[in-house]
């Protein structure tokens, strides 16, 4: 990797790696922070874009993979995590559970190992696109791959 690569973006191409995965990102200078950001582009559908959403289910922090096109619906994640209630965190509980700041949040490399739900919604593409550590860099994998190599559990999210 040349000297240029952010190590956020380093750290998850090698995460992916550990993970059998090989990833390639793209930066993209005028952001990727929001899916329609992305989407734009990328030059995909929205629905291609994964949203890494950090969430807190009865005290438990827990990472849902939601297609850019779909809302998350709190009450249907709390309960495929088997809690009662759903919250959003804070940036600071993001940074510390993930390593990463919001609109960079990876699905793969993170600081701490979390449980991780699936919007089956992404599974309908051959590709899709998601952060890779920064607000800039963007990386494509095939959905089911990234659901097995993290183990994510596919449910209905949406709102």
């Amino acid at each position: 990797m040349s000297s240029e690569v952010h190590p956020n973006v380093a750290r998850v191409v090698e995460a992916a790696r550990q993970l059998g995965l090989v990833i390639e990102p793209r930066t993209f200078p005028d952001g990727t922070r929001t899916a329609q950001e992305a989407a734009d582009a990328i030059g995909v559908e929205l629905g291609q874009i994964v949203k890494s959403l950090i969430f807190g289910v009865d005290g438990e922090v827990v990472l849902a993979y939601v297609s850019g096109s779909n809302q998350l619906d709190e009450t249907k994640l709390a309960v495929a995590a088997g809690g009662l209630k759903c919250q959003r965190v804070d940036a600071d509980t993001v940074r510390a559970a993930t390593g990463f700041p919001i609109g960079g949040v990876p699905p793969l490399g993170l600081a701490t190992q979390l449980r991780i739900f699936i919007d089956p919604d992404l599974m309908q593409y051959d590709e899709v696109w998601a952060a890779a550590g920064t607000w800039n860099d963007v990386f494509a994998v095939s959905p089911r791959e990234l659901a097995t190599a993290t183990a994510g559990v596919v449910v209905d999210l949406r709102r």
